[in-house]
C-alpha cells in the first residue's frame, strides 16, 4: 500500500496555515478533481478522496492537534495517539453545503430556490464600421434572432387550458440531493434537478406554438448607436435586448462588439491619429503650401524652407474624440516625406545639373581625384588598365 502523503502537502498549505487558508485550498482542489466533473477518471477520484481526508482532519481543531503531534499514526491505531479514528461516522453535509454551494447550485442565495425573478442571459454580436465612423460615431442597424414570450401560453410553455405541474423529482424545489459513498461514508451533495432544469415545474401538455419552451424566436432589426471615439474591439451595451428573464425577471443585455476597418492613410493609437504626407523636392527646399488629409477634410500647411524627409508635425485637435467628452479630441501627427522627382525631361535634368553646380557640385564629388577635380571627358583608369600598363613597361 502506498505511503500516505502529508495532509498539508496534499492541500498545498504550510503547517501554520489558518482555517480560512485550509478551507480555500480544499475548495480549489475539490472543484478541480470532483468526480462529477471527471466521470470515470479514477486518478481524479483518488485525488478528490485524498483532499477530502486531509480537509476532514485539518479543518477540525482537535484532530489537527493530534495529527500535528502523531502524524498519520494518530488515526490508524499504530502510534501513540488516540488511534483508530473512524472517518465513516463524519457528517460532511455542512462542509459541502458551504464549499460546494455555488459549484452545485445549492449554496448562498441559490438555496432559496428559483421561484423568484431572474434576469435573462446576455447576448453577443459584432458590427463592422469604417475608420471615420469610429471617430465621429454613427447609427447602425443589425439583425438578430431574439426570443419573445409566446403569446399563446404567455411564457408558461403549457397548452392553453392547462398549467405546468410541480416536478415530482424535486418536489418543486428545483434541486435534488444525491448521496455518494466516499472514504468518509455517505456524503450528500446538491445539484440542479435534471427533470425541470431547476424551474420546479414540468410541462406535460406542451404549447403547440412554442413547443413547450414558452418563447418564440423571431428575426428583429435593432438600431445600434455607435458613440464617437469608440475603438476596435470595444462593445456597445443595449439594455434588455438579450435573452428573456425567468419568472418575470428583466431581459438580459445585448453586447455589440465594434470591428473597425483599416484605413489606407490613417492609423490610430488611443486618441491620436498618425499619417504621412508627400512633399516635393522644390517645396522641401524652398518652402511652400501643401495639402494634408485629415478626418475633418484637407487642411493647408506651410512647409518651412529646408524641410528634411521624416520631419514630424502636429495638427492639434485633429485626432479622435474622447468617449467621455466629445469636446476633447486628440491630435494628428504627420510625417513629411520628401519625394524624389522622376520622369525628368532633358531641360529639367540640365536645370538640376546647374542647380547642383551652384550648391556644391555633388554630382562630381564621386569622380573627383586626389585634388578634388578631374578633367572633363577623361576616363578614370581601372585596376586592369593599370595592370596592363605595368606589363607594357617591362
Amino acid at each position: 500500500m502506498a505511503e500516505k502523503r502529508d495532509y498539508y502537502e496534499v492541500l498545498g498549505v504550510p503547517k501554520n496555515a489558518s482555517d480560512a487558508d485550509i478551507k480555500k485550498a480544499f475548495r480549489t482542489l475539490a472543484k478541480k478533481y470532483h468526480p462529477d466533473m471527471h466521470p470515470g477518471d479514477k486518478e481524479c477520484e483518488e485525488k478528490f478522496k485524498e483532499a477530502q481526508e486531509a480537509y476532514a482532519v485539518l479543518s477540525d481543531a482537535e484532530k489537527r492537534k493530534q495529527y500535528d503531534q502523531f502524524g498519520h499514526a494518530a488515526f490508524d491505531g499504530t502510534g501513540g495517539g488516540a488511534g483508530g479514528f473512524d472517518f465513516s461516522g463524519m457528517d460532511m453535509g455542512d462542509i459541502f453545503g458551504d464549499i460546494f454551494g455555488d459549484f452545485f447550485g445549492g449554496g448562498g442565495a441559490r438555496r432559496r430556490g428559483n421561484d423568484g425573478p431572474m434576469k435573462g442571459a446576455n447576448l453577443r454580436t459584432s458590427v463592422r464600421i469604417t475608420f471615420e465612423e469610429a471617430v465621429f460615431g454613427c447609427e447602425k442597424e443589425i439583425e438578430m434572432v431574439l426570443k419573445d414570450e409566446c403569446a399563446t401560453c404567455h411564457g408558461t410553455g403549457a397548452k392553453p387550458g392547462t398549467s405546468p405541474e410541480t416536478c415530482t423529482k424535486c418536489g418543486g424545489k428545483g434541486k435534488v440531493v444525491f448521496t455518494q459513498q466516499s472514504f468518509f461514508g455517505t456524503v450528500q451533495n446538491v445539484q440542479t434537478c435534471p427533470d425541470c432544469n431547476g424551474t420546479g415545474k414540468v410541462v406535460k401538455d406542451k404549447c403547440p406554438d412554442c413547443r413547450g419552451t414558452g418563447y418564440i424566436a423571431r428575426k428583429r432589426k435593432i438600431q445600434v448607436t455607435i458613440p464617437a471615439g469608440i475603438d476596435n474591439g470595444q462593445s456597445v451595451r443595449i439594455r434588455e435586448k438579450g435573452e428573456p428573464g425567468v419568472n418575470g425577471g428583466p431581459r438580459g443585455d445585448l453586447l455589440v462588439e465594434v470591428v473597425v476597418s483599416r484605413h489606407p492613410i490613417f492609423q490610430r493609437q488611443d486618441m491620436n491619429i498618425y499619417s504621412t504626407a508627400p512633399v516635393t523636392f522644390a517645396q522641401a527646399a524652398l518652402g511652400g503650401e501643401i495639402r494634408i488629409n485629415t478626418v475633418d477634410g484637407d487642411v493647408l500647411y506651410e512647409v518651412k524652407p529646408g524641410t528634411q524627409t521624416d520631419t514630424k508635425i502636429r495638427l492639434k485637435g485633429k485626432g479622435v474624440p474622447s468617449l467621455r467628452n466629445k469636446g476633447v479630441r486628440g491630435d494628428q501627427y504627420v510625417t513629411l516625406v520628401v519625394q524624389t522627382p522622376t520622369g525628368l525631361n532633358n531641360e529639367a535634368k540640365e536645370a538640376l545639373r546647374h542647380f547642383d553646380e551652384l550648391t556644391g557640385a555633388s554630382l562630381n564629388r564621386s569622380n573627383a581625384g586626389g585634388n578634388g577635380t578631374q578633367e572633363k571627358g577623361k576616363k578614370k583608369k581601372g585596376f586592369m588598365d593599370k595592370l596592363k600598363e605595368s606589363f607594357d613597361d617591362i
